[in-house]
C-alpha cells in the first residue's frame, strides 16, 4: 500500500489518510526505525508510515491488532484481541507470535515493562501477563477487574486501569497487586500514561474526566469541558503536558500537570480517535474511520 493523502488541514491539525474507513487504525507508536507504527484493528494488520514521504506499508498479523508498543528488542510488539496472543514484528516484517497461558484471555494493553519484559492485560480473564523477548510467558491475577491498558510506573512497578473495577491498580514485577478506588462512580478508567511530574495519568471514558495518581495511591479528577467527551486514551507530550483523544466528540485534548484542558476539533465529530503518540515533535492519534491526525505543539 501506497497512500498518502493529506486531507484535513488548519492550524494546528492535518490529516492523513492511510487506509480504507473498514480497516480501523486503532493505537500507534513510535518504532525503533524512527517511523510510525499503527494497527488496524479490522484488517488484521500492521502498518508503517515512514517519516519522509508519508509511504505506508501494511504487514499481515493475527486477528484484531489493538495495542502496540515498541519493545526493548528493536521489534514491535501488539495485543491480539480476537486471536488471544501476542504478536511480535520486526521493522522488516519478520512476524511472530505467542500465547498466554489463559485462553481466550482478550489481551488489550501491552508496554515495555522495567525488567526487560514485555506486559499485557487480559482484560477478559482479569490477569496480567509478562512475556520474554525469547517468548516465556508469565501471568499473575490483576488487582480488579476487566485490565485495560498499562503502563510502567516511576517507581518500578506496573500501573493499568481497571474499567469495570472502576480503579487504578498496581502490579509489581514479581506479581503483588494494589488497587486504588477512584472516587467517582462508573468513571470506567482505560487509558494510563506516566506523566512528567512523578504521577500517573488517566482517561475516565465513563465520567468524561481525566485523572491523576500519585505512587501512593492519592487520586484527582479533572472534569472536562465536554461531560461526554469520552477521553480514551492519554500519552505525555513533549511539552511538559498530557495529551489525550476524546472519543465521543472527535476532538484531542491537552491537560496541563496543574489540570489546564484545552482541546483541538478533528475532521469529523465521529472520527474515532483512539491510540495517541509523541512522534517527531508532535502528537498523534489514530482515527478509526482511516487517517492518522497530526497535533502540532505550540508555545
Amino acid at each position: 500500500m501506497n497512500e498518502f493523502n493529506e486531507r484535513y488541514d488548519t492550524d494546528s491539525v492535518r490529516e492523513f489518510t492511510v487506509s480504507d474507513a473498514d480497516a480501523g487504525p486503532y493505537a500507534l507508536t513510535e518504532g525503533p526505525d524512527g517511523a510510525l507504527w499503527f494497527t488496524l484493528v479490522h484488517r488484521g494488520a500492521v502498518a508503517r508510515r515512514d517519516p519522509d514521504d508519508g509511504h505506508v506499508t501494511v504487514h499481515p498479523v493475527g486477528d484484531g491488532p489493538t495495542v502496540i508498543t515498541a519493545g526493548p528488542d528493536g521489534a514491535l510488539w501488539f495485543t491480539e484481541y480476537r486471536a488471544h496472543r501476542i504478536g511480535r514484528l520486526t521493522p522488516e516484517g519478520a512476524y511472530s507470535s505467542f500465547a498466554p497461558r489463559t485462553p481466550e484471555g482478550g489481551p488489550f494493553g501491552i508496554t515495555a515493562g522495567p525488567d526487560g519484559a514485555l506486559w499485557f492485560t487480559l482484560s477478559s480473564a482479569d490477569r496480567v501477563g509478562r512475556v520474554t523477548v525469547d517468548g516465556e510467558v508469565t501471568e499473575y491475577p490483576a488487582p480488579g477487574a476487566f485490565p485495560s491498558a498499562l503502563t510502567t510506573g516511576p517507581d518500578g512497578a506496573l500501573w493499568c486501569t481497571l474499567n469495570q473495577g472502576n480503579a487504578v491498580g498496581r502490579l509489581t514485577t514479581d506479581g503483588h497487586g494494589t488497587a486504588y478506588p477512584l472516587p467517582t462512580e462508573g468513571a470506567g478508567p482505560v487509558g494510563i500514561a506516566a506523566g512528567p511530574d512523578g504521577a500517573l495519568w488517566f482517561t475516565e471514558i465513563g465520567a468524561g474526566r481525566i485523572g491523576r495518581i500519585t505512587v501512593d495511591g492519592a487520586v484527582t479528577e479533572y472534569p472536562l469541558p465536554d461531560p461526554a467527551a469520552r477521553p480514551h486514551a492519554v500519552t505525555a507530550g513533549p511539552d511538559g503536558a498530557l495529551w489525550f483523544t476524546e472519543w465521543g466528540g472527535g476532538r484531542v485534548g491537552r491537560i496541563t500537570v496543574d489540570g489546564h484542558v484545552s482541546s483541538y476539533p478533528l475532521s469529523r465529530t465521529d472520527c474515532e480517535p483512539h491510540g495517541i503518540t509523541a512522534h517527531d515533535g508532535a502528537l498523534w492519534c489514530a482515527l478509526e474511520t482511516g487517517s492518522l491526525a497530526r497535533i502540532e505543539v505550540r508555545p
